[in-house]
């Protein structure tokens, strides 16, 4: 049961490692042609929008809403009825998206002054928003439809085809800054067509990988059947429950408007780090739950259904909680590594490094985040993870303008760690006082364990950086190595601590060799 789970986990995060490895080469093309301008400041914004839905449906309100649903016809009326209930979800979302879409072109100037309030203030940077957004808007479309068919994959227990779309975008970013900046006019228009160019390319790849599955979806007239009606009831809650996390980040984006140009740019590229553990971690473990959870509570299998929560729990903090302590500990020499050349200089560096090291700090949370949601979702219950959403999004908006006014930028982001803990202990108290979870004795004896191993290799880590300090600063390929060095020495120092205190087992590990081969 546990290798199921785990192999599944893998398998997204093994597409979702390569998909955060052609994310990095692309920010790093952006942070060569772009560095942390206002063009910069205008493309991020342009881009969160589709990217925040991305991960809010893809990741999100669908795999909360849709996938119960489609997985409990399957199992119950069988592949008919289970096509019929996701061609009706496809006609009605499609529908409303389109319109959407539409309106927000026509009324693009007001939605930016909503979303960006701080770039009023400049003519020029808001018209270039505006015009960005309007191109990368369209995504939307297309990547709501990924997340439809995407959840008909995961239901069928068909995990590769999903987690490799976001290879798409990012091979899509990265080929249109190389081939469209003279035909686009601007690194940053060529960055805004890729976004649309790739909603595309992404939903193509989906359909094609539904109709191998054998479950190719029509187009019907759209209707509110009652099935149709409850799944876009759940779905509404469970998107703000899911994605609270994604939430705080555009909220951290408005306000960083307000802030001196280069601010958005700062959070974009700290929070783009962390989202690779994050995606291949937290995301790879809560996809792969939510369908195991769904059938065993379906099946009255309580049993199975908490050796997998504590499981899932157990291995997103034994590798949350260490990356969390790397990116604090060499976070300055990881962002000058990667990102610092061309346009992007040493000061850019080092005011992103300070975002990063924020963020890390609420890393565990987030992963956290993506595997308890599931334990509400998978039994139906919207209604827990709103209200502690609301709340967090009032506190996460309240302590970030109070913090920024003193930390500017890196108070943003530290405002959203704290909310993001807030919402996952509020979330596990709630399983813990229902009844629904309870922490086994494993999970119990290796949890000070992990962090304790966590601690020690952060130590070396710094102590290795202050040692390499000259390797690190003599250039691009001597820098690279010497990082290379030091992270493989963290590593290598962490799976003998957590072997030797016993956060992990040798079997662990041969079990995520064994899958990685598979």
């Amino acid at each position: 049961m546990a290798k199921s789970l785990l192999r599944s986990a893998v398998t997204v995060g093994g597409f979702t490692m390569i998909s955060r490895v052609l994310g990095f080469a692309r920010d790093i093309l952006i942070a060569a042609f772009l560095g942390a301008g206002p063009a910069a400041d205008a493309f991020f914004v342009a881009f969160k929008i589709p990217n925040l839905l991305r991960r809010l449906f893809a990741e999100g309100a669908f795999n909360a809403a849709f996938v119960p649903s489609f997985s409990a016809l399957l199992v119950q009326e069988g592949r008919q009825a289970a096509r019929a209930f996701a061609e009706d979800t496809l006609a009605v979302l499609a529908t409303v998206l389109i319109a959407i879409v539409i309106a927000a072109e026509i009324f693009m100037p007001s939605v930016m002054v909503v979303l960006a309030p701080g770039f009023s203030d400049d003519p020029e940077k808001f018209a270039l928003a505006v015009e960005l957004t309007r191109l990368t808007f369209p995504y939307i479309l297309f990547i709501s439809l990924v997340a439809l068919m995407g959840g008909i994959l995961n239901s069928l227990d068909s995990f590769a085809a999903p987690a490799a779309t976001p290879i798409v975008l990012n091979l899509c970013l990265i080929g249109a800054m190389l081939l469209l900046g003279d035909v686009a006019g601007t690194p940053a228009h060529a960055l805004a067509w890729g976004v649309a160019i790739a909603g595309a390319g992404q939903f193509l790849w989906l359909a094609f990988s539904c109709r191998l599955a054998g479950l190719s979806l029509g187009f019907p007239v759209p209707r509110l059947t009652p099935r149709v009606r409850a799944m876009l009831i759940l779905m509404g809650p469970a998107a703000l429950g899911a994605g609270v996390a994604q939430i705080n980040v555009l909220i951290d984006t408005m306000l960083a408007t307000l802030l001196p140009t280069g601010s958005v740019s700062y959070l974009y590229y700290a929070d783009r780090l962390v989202q690779l553990p994050l995606g291949v971690v937290g995301v790879a473990l809560g996809t792969a739950l939510l369908p195991r959870l769904s059938r065993n509570i379906g099946a009255d299998d309580e049993t199975a259904a908490q050796y997998d929560q504590n499981r899932a729990m157990e291995a997103g903090l034994l590798l949350s909680l260490p990356a969390a302590a790397a990116l604090i500990a060499i976070g300055p020499e990881i962002v000058s590594v990667l990102f610092q050349r061309g346009a992007f200089d040493a000061e850019q560096a080092r005011a992103t490094a300070a975002a990063l090291s924020a963020y890390a700090l609420g890393l565990p949370a987030y992963v956290l985040l993506k595997v308890l949601a599931p334990a509400y979702f998978a039994r139906h219950d919207t209604r827990t993870p709103v209200r502690v959403a609301a709340l967090c999004l009032v506190v996460n908006a309240v302590l970030a303008f109070a913090l920024m006014q003193v930390f500017a930028h890196v108070g943003i982001a530290l405002a959203s760690a704290v909310a993001s803990w807030l919402n996952a202990t509020l979330l596990a108290v709630g399983l813990l006082r229902s009844g629904r979870y309870r922490m086994d004795a494993r999970f119990r004896r290796r949890l000070p364990r992990m962090a304790i191993s966590a601690l020690a290799m952060a130590a070396v880590l710094w102590l290795s950086a202050r040692v390499l300090a000259g390797p690190l600063a003599a250039g691009e390929i001597a820098g690279a190595l010497s990082l290379a060095v030091i992270v493989v020495l963290g590593i290598a120092v962490f799976v003998a601590a957590a072997l030797a205190s016993g956060a992990a087992a040798k079997s662990d590990l041969a079990m995520l060799r064994r899958m990685k081969q598979s």
